[in-house]
């Protein structure tokens, strides 16, 4: 990770980016470009002056949601703001993780730095520092349903960025203290919120388009290691290469096909386990084995497909979710106008996180199907039952209970793809939030149906480590992965071993005697590493990087 600060304007946030500052503690700056800041300043001296000329602008000179019928004189549009976070103070649940909390604020600081928001470079300065000094807000996991946006998340942070009362809570470098502390100790003082800057900090989805940034983030490197899992897998059963032809997906270029095609043949070139038939030969595999490979196998481009290009959509749903003015009204101050209207509404989230969670159900369906082949000697190709390392000791049960463990876990994520977003009540705040994104409740179902997959990946990277290793000791006479499989699976497979912290063996796979080694304690490392590197510092994550890129 680069020490140098990202510098926010507004635009071109990516999430690649918000991760660096969320999860790893870039640095962050504002453009000193003259024309960003000078934007902000005037569409902040719009507001103040309209609210000097009494001009009726909702949540500046009228109240708010269905009290907007109330008119707010001039000399109580200060208190009007400063009273949001007090009536918002409603959050329940569990405490949002610290990296979804900082990429909100990041989040919050780009959308405001568009210049539609009447918001003061102050509290935007505000939250630069607070993710500089590794000052977090605690908010909690309950209280928004996506309408008028994060209201209540959002509101939680803004508290704690003005200081305005100790009942806020920071985390603050390890320790909690409370938000009038804390601004004090860090010689800043508390804020007062201008007329309009109450309203343009709590209204808009800055918080589960953070959230969704992480989950974005996580599942396309999940999705590179399914690939990575799945070149395994298909080594281990000894599949063939030739469903991967780009002749095939020639004749039905659908982009994900054809970048799924192209990964798997990358990831499987010069491997001796696999039936290599890339020229059109056909091979007679012996026994009552078909002459060409199931469907779990031969159509994965096909199936693989529709994930690549769900994730890539919802991406970039998100990435401009991030570069967006999402509060109300917006101010065009070059016009002297105020626009009311629902860029707040996060539609986009919760309907992007309902597919996220989709598409993870079909990724862990796709790799449990190749799972039960290898596990299944009708299937395997020659593998023993249950993918037993020494066939000398029949008390083995070798991955037996994993199969199960793997099987506890997908009926699990499978309810998590349930959709979220079609479910909602009509009738909130006076049925002024008469429809609802449900986007926040979403984004924090996915951080935890991600949670889940990883836990699934775990088991599949174990099998596909014991399949492939099987495999090589049948056509090679020896266990060693290093000198059988592809080089493109290579990094993947020294990395699961390396995170274990264990090492390839040729007299022996990775699970020989059932009593010679703890799965548990394989899978927690291999968990630990999945969520703590989550694409950036994890060896399994870097060990598919290149597969990575070719996806998203």
């Amino acid at each position: 990770m680069t020490d140098t600060a990202l510098i926010l304007d507004g635009e071109g946030l990516t999430i690649r980016d918000a991760m660096a500052v969320a999860r790893h503690g870039r640095a962050v700056a504002v453009s000193e470009a003259a024309d960003v800041q000078q934007r902000v300043r005037d569409s902040h001296a719009f507001i103040v002056q309209a609210v000097a000329e009494n001009q009726p602008i909702y949540g500046v000179t009228s109240g708010f949601g269905a009290m907007a019928y109330k008119t707010i004189s001039r000399e109580q549009a200060v208190e009007l703001q400063n009273n949001i976070p007090w009536f918002h103070k409603v959050g329940l649940g569990r405490l949002l993780p610290e990296a979804d909390v900082r990429a909100a604020m990041l989040l919050r600081m780009n959308s405001h730095l568009r210049g539609a928001s009447g918001i003061s470079m102050a509290l935007i300065e505000r939250m630069q520092t607070f993710l500089n000094v590794g000052a977090t807000p605690q908010v909690r996991e309950f209280a928004s349903i996506g309408a008028s946006g994060d209201l209540s998340p959002l509101s939680y942070i803004t508290a704690c960025l003005i200081g305005l009362d100790d009942a806020w809570r920071v985390d603050y470098r390890g320790e909690v203290v409370g938000a009038r502390t804390l601004v004090e100790r860090l010689g800043l003082g508390p804020l007062q919120l201008g007329p309009k800057e109450g309203l343009a900090m709590v209204n808009g989805t800055s918080v589960m388009a953070g959230i969704a940034a992480g989950c974005v983030y996580d599942v396309e490197s999940l999705l590179a290691l399914a690939f990575g899992a799945h070149a395994l897998l298909f080594q281990g059963l000894h599949a063939t290469n030739q469903s991967f032809h780009p002749f095939i997906h020639e004749h039905k270029p659908l982009p994900g096909q054809v970048a799924s095609a192209r990964a798997m043949l990358e990831l499987l070139r010069g491997s001796a386990l696999i039936a290599d038939e890339l020229e059109g030969q056909h091979e007679f595999r012996g026994g009552d084995q078909p002459i060409q490979d199931r469907y779990s196998l031969r159509c994965l481009p096909q199936y693989m497909g529709p994930l690549v290009d769900g994730i890539r959509l919802v991406k970039g749903q998100i990435e401009l979710e991030m570069n967006s003015a999402t509060d109300n009204p917006l101010v065009d101050h070059g016009r002297r106008h105020t626009y009311h209207g629902g860029n707040f509404l996060g539609q986009y989230v919760g309907v992007g996180m309902d597919q996220l969670r989709y598409h993870l159900g079909l990724l862990a369906k796709h790799l449990d199907i190749q799972i039960a082949m290898a596990a299944t000697p009708a299937f395997s190709n020659g593998l023993a039952a249950m993918l037993v390392g020494n066939p000398g000791r029949s008390v083995n049960g070798g991955l037996q209970s994993l199969q199960i463990c793997g099987n506890c876990i997908m009926p699990q994520l499978a309810f998590y793809t349930n959709s979220l977003v079609q479910h909602f009540p009509s009738h909130a705040e006076g049925f002024n939030q008469n429809i609802n994104s449900q986007g926040f409740g979403s984004a924090n179902l996915t951080r935890r149906a991600v949670e889940i997959f990883q836990h699934y990946m775990a088991v599949a990277l174990l099998f596909g480590v014991q399949a492939s290793e099987l495999r090589s000791k049948l056509v090679a006479g020896h266990y060693d992965g290093r000198r059988t499989l592809s080089a493109a699976s290579l990094p993947l497979y020294q990395a699961i071993y390396d995170v274990i912290g264990a090492a390839p063996r040729a007299d022996k796979p990775l699970v020989w005697n059932d009593y010679e080694q703890e799965l548990d304690q394989y899978l927690a490392r291999l968990v630990a590493d999945l969520q703590g590197g989550a694409g950036q510092g994890g060896k399994l994550a870097a060990a598919v990087s290149t597969t990575r890129e070719m996806l998203v």
